[in-house]
């Protein structure tokens, strides 16, 4: 249930996997590219809300403009060959829903347009010059808030109260997790609170990650927010509820899926005003002349089904905080 109403960039998502996927292309219509580090069935809720608010523009897929996909499934080392493959498509615009593949769709060319409704750390990366003008052929939706992880494991010590080591599961060949990490074990120190961090570089080391916490018994577990932690969300909500670990997440994908808690900016938003980005490339404006937005919603979900598995009672006090309860 919505417990309190925030302003936001945009609200709704549609529910349809678009037909586009395996549909012919024109060479009369703007060609979208989406490149995206994630699964495809993972991707879907995103996907989905990015063709909404093309919808809401105007734009329908197949009519307007033709759009072609391509996942690297979680595996970073695939993108380069990927990106390599949308330029060779020649585009109007590449949608590169983080900064992974942004990095490598900015490698493979310097003139397509490229959106990125999640980017991080982008002026570090050299994807932009600034946030108030990027400067060069990339854009998009910066939703990481400084500060965001030290909330979380307040959170985290909320819900588990006596938790004397919270462990926080990693994938730091994403650009964004090394400055969430940094900034956990930072808070952790100042609070003196044992942080303890396993990496999971591919999908295939998630299952091992959360055994290696597990097994230095933890008493809540944070996921740090990365594409392939959060196209892994179904198997990582699984895994958690077997090795009956309490855990904060920064997305409410992760909650959707069976998940616990998420505190963090509303991402199916961000790419529905990733449309808004498009739609201005594709009246000529020069995505270096369209600054960086960022989110104005934090939120906060809870599952009390997810508690009640886990014999975990939520404080009424967060449980009145929530955004939205899932009962």
């Amino acid at each position: 249930m919505r417990r309190r109403e925030f302003i936001t960039l945009i609200g709704g998502v549609a529910t349809a996997w678009p037909h586009s996927t395996l549909a012919q292309v024109s060479t009369k219509r703007p060609l979208i590219a989406w490149l995206s580090g994630g699964e495809q069935t993972a991707s879907w809720v995103f996907v989905e809300a990015f063709l909404q608010g093309m919808r809401d523009l105007g734009y329908v897929d197949g009519q307007q403009f033709d759009i072609v996909y391509r996942f690297a499934d979680g595996y970073v080392e695939r993108l380069p060959a990927l990106a390599d493959e949308m330029v060779r498509l020649n585009p109007s615009v590449i949608l590169a829903p983080a900064s992974g593949p942004a990095v490598a769709a900015r490698k493979a060319t310097a003139k397509i347009p490229i959106v990125t409704p999640a980017l991080a750390d982008a002026v570090h990366l050299g994807l932009i010059a600034n946030e108030a003008r990027p400067g060069g052929n990339v854009t998009g939706i910066s939703p990481y808030v400084e500060g965001l992880p030290a909330k979380q494991l307040e959170l985290a010590r909320e819900v588990v109260p006596g938790a004397g080591s919270i462990g926080v599961l990693a994938n730091l060949t994403d650009a964004k997790a090394p400055p969430q990490l940094q900034e956990l074990k930072g808070a952790g120190q100042k609070l003196g609170v044992n942080v303890v961090a396993a990496e999971a570089d591919t999908p295939d080391d998630v299952e091992g990650a959360i055994r290696t916490l597990a097994s230095q018994r933890i008493g809540v577990m944070i996921v740090l927010q990365t594409s392939m932690l959060l196209s892994e969300r179904r198997k990582i909500a699984a895994l958690v509820a077997t090795a009956r670990i309490p855990t904060v997440y920064g997305y409410r994908e992760h909650v959707d899926a069976g998940g616990l808690i998420s505190y963090g900016v509303d991402l199916r938003a961000c790419f529905r005003r990733g449309a808004y980005f498009v739609d201005k490339i594709l009246h000529g404006i020069a995505p270096g002349n369209l600054p960086v937005e960022f989110p104005t919603k934090l939120e906060l979900v809870i599952n009390l089904k997810a508690a009640k598995a886990l014999d975990l009672t939520v404080p009424p006090s967060l449980v009145a905080r929530a955004d939205e309860v899932i009962e």
